[in-house]
């Protein structure tokens, strides 16, 4: 009986030393995997051996182990001689079981076949795919990277896993931004068609009553000007000209809502032919104000010429418009050559982009104004002392924006004012 239990004992401690065992033998292992040492002592009975890991491996170890991809060792059957802790975190399993496990047991079931194929055909060439891991109850989309590898004595599969969760779910809400803009295009678009269309057949409709106010109006000065009193006929002169003036707006709306179209002509402008005609057109109010314009030398672009003409238009019209009661409306036209699309630009001889300038001497404008004055209906001064609808500078903006130019103006009160129209001399 006493035997027994000395034997009971006795096989109990030597279960612990084993198990004490087993513990140090692990914890080597871990710190060899880490790199936390470069050599280690066997114990004997012809004495101790001291065995130094090559330091080569050792970088190698270290380097593995802080990769942020997942790095395995397989055999041609998939089971896993080696593999670091990032592939361990990326299915959530315990790093110790999973050497000598299966990398089929990793692989989602739909993607079985998948895995199968590659393993086959990345022993002759390096192959990748991608494809689901199983991570605990969850999947985890992976890009998988094989290589035959050659050791000393047999030949493996180097297998590097990229997660790709981040990179998916960037996709996903990418694509569904893409979806959403795409409806929010074709929504513009359509609604884009519908508001051209009303202004034009708005346009049509309110000019035609305004022909007959004024029309009306005058056969009324005419035809009953001796029976009108002097307030009559006042009244009757503001409505003409409130009619003239809605006549304009309305023409300027249509103008703007047309510009809103992609289609657009381009060919080559040459700008100072464009303003030999507007010239030709301005020569009443010119002769009318005694106005002086220099023209310097004006570039050759590509443009839309109705619509370049457009701009040039409205500039000087306002040029002319508000010159300095009593004196001569003076307009200098010049441009030069600039290395790049900001005002800032450097000035070069050869550039693609060209930097008109038009400059007069009238009334100005306070600067805090500079780009207000560009806004739809921004008006500076009352309609009763000078005429206009507030649409001429937007329109002229958003040519030159469509042109994929740039549009600014300087001005300081009683200074004069000067508009900068910068445009690429090619549209690509």
């Amino acid at each position: 009986m006493q035997n027994h239990k000395s034997e009971k004992i006795s096989f109990k401690e030597e279960m612990e030393e084993l198990r004490h065992q087993l513990f140090e033998a692990r914890e080597t292992i871990e710190a060899i995997r880490l790199g936390m040492i470069d050599a280690i002592v066997v114990e004997s009975d012809t004495g101790n051996a001291l065995y130094t890991l090559k330091s080569a491996d050792l970088a190698y170890r270290v380097f593995i182990e802080q990769m942020t991809e997942g790095a395995l060792t397989i055999n041609n059957e998939g089971l896993i001689l080696y593999c670091n802790s990032q592939f361990a975190e990326m299915v959530q399993f315990p790093l110790n079981n999973i050497i000598g496990s299966s990398l089929f047991d990793f692989i989602s079931p739909e993607d079985l076949d998948v895995f199968r194929n590659i393993l086959e055909t990345s022993w002759t060439a390096p192959a990748k795919t991608e494809l689901m891991l199983k991570a605990g109850n969850d999947k985890t989309p992976v890009q998988i990277s094989l290589a035959a590898l050659r050791l000393e004595t047999t030949t493996a599969l180097s297998v590097i896993v990229n997660n790709l969760s981040a990179q998916k779910k960037a996709q996903k809400e990418l694509e569904n931004a893409n979806t959403q803009l795409g409806k929010i295009n074709r929504d513009l678009e359509v609604s884009n068609r519908d508001l051209q269309q009303f202004a034009s057949v708005a346009s049509h409709d309110l000019q035609e009553p305004l022909r007959k106010i004024q029309v009306f109006s005058k056969l009324l000065l005419e035809k009953y000007n001796q029976d009108l009193t002097a307030e009559g006929k006042k009244y009757i002169g503001k409505i003409i000209e409130s009619a003239g003036r809605m006549k304009s707006l309305v023409v300027d709306v249509l103008n703007y809502s047309k510009l809103s179209a992609r289609e657009q002509e381009i060919k080559q402008v040459n700008i100072r032919e464009v303003l030999g005609e507007l010239l030709e057109d301005f020569e009443l109010i010119i002769q009318e104000k005694k106005a002086e314009i220099r023209i310097a030398d004006l570039p050759v672009l590509d443009a839309n010429r109705g619509q370049i003409r457009q701009v040039l238009q409205n500039v000087i019209s306002n040029a002319l418009k508000f010159a300095k009661k009593g004196m001569p409306p003076v307009i200098d036209i010049h441009s030069r050559r600039l290395a790049s699309k900001s005002f800032e630009s450097p000035e070069k001889k050869d550039g693609p982009y060209c930097l008109i300038s038009i400059r007069d001497e009238g009334i100005g404008f306070d600067k805090k104004y500079g780009k207000h004055i560009f806004e739809l209906f921004e008006r500076l001064h009352s309609k009763d002392a000078y005429e206009g609808t507030g649409i001429g500078l937007a329109i002229t903006k958003k040519i030159v924006e469509k042109h994929n130019g740039l549009v600014a103006a300087r001005s300081n009160p009683g200074q004069g004012a000067e508009f900068l129209l910068l445009l690429p001399l090619k549209q690509e």
